[in-house]
């Protein structure tokens, strides 16, 4: 088993990691729009979900893995109201790779500028 971390404050305070590869399987724990202590995009629900994917992309790298082997999806928003914004920038990475995708809206995330949290599963081929 391989766990990685990113390195934030979080991870300790929380007790999880970034990431997590068992075998094949890549589990990337559920991601937020924050860079150090600062939220990116603030408002902005699409900036939110192309950071948070960019992110997530790293935390697949550094398991052996890349958006093309996400196999799963799940995003959680604030206001479902906005999942055409999210759509589209979610689009733009997995418009080709067609993950299963499962989009809910929740009362609150962490921090209330926080608009959008994803978390993936990915499937090394072998």
């Amino acid at each position: 088993m391989l766990k990685v971390s990113s390195g934030t404050k979080w991870e300790d305070i929380v007790g999880y990691s970034r990431a997590v590869r068992v075998g094949n399987m890549v589990f990337v724990a559920g991601t937020t729009a924050v860079d150090g202590l600062v939220v990116v995009g603030e408002g902005n629900i699409y900036q939110q979900t192309h950071f948070i994917i960019t992110k997530i992309e790293k935390a697949l790298q550094q398991c052996g893995a890349s958006l093309a082997n996400v196999v799963q999806t799940r995003m959680y928003v604030t206001n479902i109201n906005l999942w055409e914004e999210v759509a589209k920038a979610h689009s733009e990475f997995f418009d080709t790779i067609r993950p299963a995708a499962t989009m809910v809206e929740v009362s609150a995330l962490a921090m209330p500028q926080l608009l959008i949290e994803i978390e993936v599963i990915a499937l090394i081929e072998v």
